[in-house]
Formats: C-alpha cells, sequence, structure tokens
C-alpha cells in the first residue's frame, strides 16, 4: 500500500489521539472542582480518576476482540460514539449534583476511549516502515500532547469559577446559601462537555464517511491460535505491561494533584494554577513529543527513555525535600521527560508479535488502570499526613520501574530465555 494512501487515515487517526488526551488531562480540573462542588475529601475526589481508569482496564480486551472481528474503523466509531454518550452525561450529572453520576459519565467517555486507544496506537505504528514504527507513533502521539495542553487551559477557563470559600466561610452559610453555591459550581461543567460532545460527533461522521485501510500484521509468530494469550511468553510484553501500570500512575499522580500541591506550597489559587499547569507544564510535555520523536532520528528510543527517567526521579526527588516554590517549579517540569515514555514503552513492547500485536495492545492499553491505581494511594497519603507533597514519592517510585524497563525489561526474549530471533524462524515455542 502506497504512502499517499496511508497520509489520509494517519491524519483521522491523530485526532484520536487529541481527543483521549482531553479526556485525561480534564481529571486535574475535575479533581479539585468536583471535590469543591461535591464537598470531598482528598481520597474521594481521587476516584475520578479510578472512573476513567477502570474503564480503560475493563474495556481494553473486549476492545481487542472487537477490532479482531469488526476491524478498526467500525471500532473506532464504536468506541467515538460511548465517548461522545459520557461526555453528554455531564449535563444531567451536574443539575442532580450527585458524584457517583459524575463517575458513570467518565467511565462511559473512558470505556470508548480505550477503544480509541487500543486502535490507534497500533494502527499509527502499522501505517508505514516498521523500521521507524517508534517515530511515527511519537509523532501521532504529538497531537496527544495538544489535547495535553489544550484541556487544562479550557477548564481553567470555563469551569472554575475562581470562587474558593473556606471551611469556615461554608459553614457560615445558611443551608439555602451553600446549595446555591455548590449547585452553581456544579454547573459549570454542562456548556463545556456539551461542545465535547458535538465534537466527537462531528468526528464520528468523518470517520464514518473516510474509507480507512485495514493493515494485516505479519502473521510469522503468530503460533497456533491468532488472539491467545500466547503473547505473555515474551518477557518484554510483561514489562512493557508493568511499565505502563506505573507510567501512567505516575502521569495521573503528578498532574491530577497538581492544583492541591501548588496550593499546599505557593498558595496559589485554583485558576493561576490550572493555567500554570496547562500553560507551561502542558505545553513542556507537548513540545517534549515532537522533540522525542527528532531525538529519536539520533538515540536509541530505550536509551531516550532511560535517560528521562533518570531525569524525572531526579526532579521528584528535589520536589520531595524542598518546601517552597521550586518544588513546584520542579513538578512543572516533570511533563516534558514523561512525554515520550507512554508510546516509547509500548512501541518497544509490541515490537515483532506479528499478528498478536492486536492482543497485546489490548494487555498494553489495560494496564493503564495504574492510574486509577496509584491517584487514590496519593489522595490517601495525602489525607493520612495532612501534606500532598509526601504524595508525589509515588510517582518517583513508577519512574523508578520505568528506568528498570528501559535498561533491561524491553529486552525481546521468550520466557524459557530462548532469542527472538529463534522465535521467529520456528525452531522455538
Amino acid at each position: 500500500m502506497s504512502k499517499n494512501k496511508y497520509l489520509v487515515p494517519f491524519i483521522l487517526v491523530c485526532s484520536l489521539f487529541f481527543l483521549w488526551a482531553f479526556l485525561h488531562n480534564m481529571n486535574p480540573i475535575l479533581i479539585p472542582h468536583l471535590k469543591k462542588a461535591c464537598q470531598l475529601s482528598d481520597t474521594q475526589s481521587s476516584f475520578i480518576d479510578s472512573a476513567v481508569y477502570l474503564g480503560y482496564f475493563l474495556a481494553a480486551i473486549p476492545a481487542g476482540l472487537f477490532i479482531h472481528r469488526w476491524g478498526y474503523k467500525k471500532g473506532i466509531i464504536f468506541g467515538l460514539m460511548l465517548f461522545a454518550l459520557g461526555s453528554l452525561l455531564f449535563i444531567p450529572a451536574a443539575e442532580v449534583r450527585q458524584y457517583w453520576f459524575f463517575l458513570v459519565a467518565l467511565f462511559i467517555a473512558a470505556c470508548g476511549a480505550t477503544f480509541l486507544e487500543t486502535i490507534a496506537n497500533p494502527y499509527a505504528a502499522a501505517l508505514g516502515n516498521p523500521s521507524t514504527a517508534e517515530q511515527r507513533l511519537n509523532f501521532a502521539q504529538s497531537f496527544n500532547g495538544v489535547g495535553a495542553f489544550v484541556a487544562p487551559l479550557v477548564g481553567s477557563q470555563f469551569i472554575f469559577s475562581g470562587i474558593e470559600h473556606t471551611k469556615g466561610e461554608l459553614q457560615s452559610m445558611s443551608p439555602e446559601q451553600l446549595n446555591a453555591y455548590l449547585n452553581s459550581e456544579a454547573s459549570t461543567v454542562k456548556i463545556p462537555y456539551l461542545v465535547i460532545g458535538c465534537v466527537i460527533i462531528v468526528v464520528i461522521i468523518l470517520f464514518a464517511l473516510t474509507k480507512l485501510p485495514e493493515i494485516k500484521e505479519d502473521d510469522s509468530v503468530a503460533h497456533g491460535t491468532k488472539f491467545s494469550l500466547n503473547v505473555f511468553k515474551f518477557r518484554h510484553v510483561k514489562w512493557a505491561m508493568l511499565a505502563e501500570f506505573c507510567y501512567v500512575g505516575a502521569q495521573v499522580g503528578v498532574g491530577s494533584f497538581f492544583i492541591r500541591f501548588s496550593k499546599e506550597l505557593m498558595n496559589l489559587d485554583e485558576k493561576t494554577a490550572g493555567y500554570w499547569w496547562g500553560s507551561i507544564a502542558m505545553v513542556g510535555f507537548m513540545v517534549g513529543r515532537f522533540t522525542g520523536t527528532f531525538f529519536m532520528r539520533y538515540i536509541k528510543p530505550a536509551k531516550l527513555l532511560s535517560l528521562y527517567a533518570i531525569i524525572n526521579i531526579s526532579l521528584l526527588a528535589f520536589a520531595l525535600i524542598n518546601h517552597n516554590q521550586f518544588s513546584v517549579y520542579a513538578v512543572m517540569v516533570v511533563p516534558f521527560f514523561m512525554s515520550i515514555m507512554f508510546p516509547t514503552i509500548f512501541a518497544l513492547g509490541i515490537k515483532g508479535l506479528g499478528e498478536e500485536t492486536k492482543i497485546a495492545s489490548s494487555f498494553l492499553v489495560m494496564s493503564i488502570i495504574g492510574g486509577g491505581i496509584f491517584a487514590p494511594i496519593m489522595g490517601f497519603i495525602s489525607d493520612k499526613t495532612g501534606s500532598m507533597q509526601s504524595a508525589y514519592i509515588v510517582p518517583l517510585i513508577c519512574f523508578a520501574v520505568i528506568l528498570f524497563f528501559a535498561l533491561n525489561g524491553h529486552k525481546i526474549k521468550t520466557s524459557n530465555t530462548e532469542s527472538h530471533e529463534k522465535v521467529l524462524s520456528g525452531i522455538g515455542s
């Protein structure tokens, strides 16, 4: 298939990276916002992340089965439909101001995003020369970076009211005043999520009208049943799952609690903190995606991944031991060095799997549940210690696991230590 035939599908697929990034990166806005509107603890507010990543965990395998049976295009359209439904459910959720309703809406949207991510990562990697799959996937994920920086800016501008009351002020309000204030805060999500839902519907129409090529992976390493658990004989797949589990946990933890972190260390108001996260930290994330793609022309992906992991470990260690604004600045630098991690781990994790790429992709997306595990842990640490700063030890540990994957875990071997080349030749099992 010619490169020209790949161009339009690749452009459309890149739009999906933007959309699911927007979903994820609204969480740092929704967590403090719903914490205020629904009067939640740090641990309770972290369930926003849990709802999103539980959706990924539960929908990943069904998504892989769906696309294996029905193909990429139908999987994309079905995923977009779920995404749109979840977004539009924010309107009635805000109307009744029930936290569980918001969580259900996020869960449904996340299930849709799971289909998109399960499809788009291997699809983008396959649309071209296999030797440049990591570069191509990082380029596509650069649009994920665009969504990551746009979402906090939109959220802080249109969702945050800028009205923050102390506990004492809230307690002094009459029940009617308090209810009116909380309803007003909850209602600010209606228009943004209505717009998101409408945009997704437009994207559904574009995909429906466009012919997408079905990519047929090389079946040379798919022994026996095409869609099976055989991928677990590859050591690098298992380590990639753990690395993605930790990476998403780190990414979610660093971003979701940044507004609380900056409030604690700098007394930064919510609008300013949200603006800083979007306009500085997430711009760094976006720039990191593009520069990472460029650096990979000269530095092997695994080596660049290990270097970035070391830098993030150092930045978070600094943020943990200093109790001033410089800790906030250090955390804001972390996203630049997180930028290449997910796509690079993903590309290294599915390398050399042939037709089993689809099921491996499902398991790797399933690993995103890490974002729903580590965020509540951070919330729990904050509630118990009274310090959000101390909770940032969690992403530091996650980056240490990623460092091991970059140094050793990505190497392609089967579980019985036979070489990958031996497997490809059909000698191993």
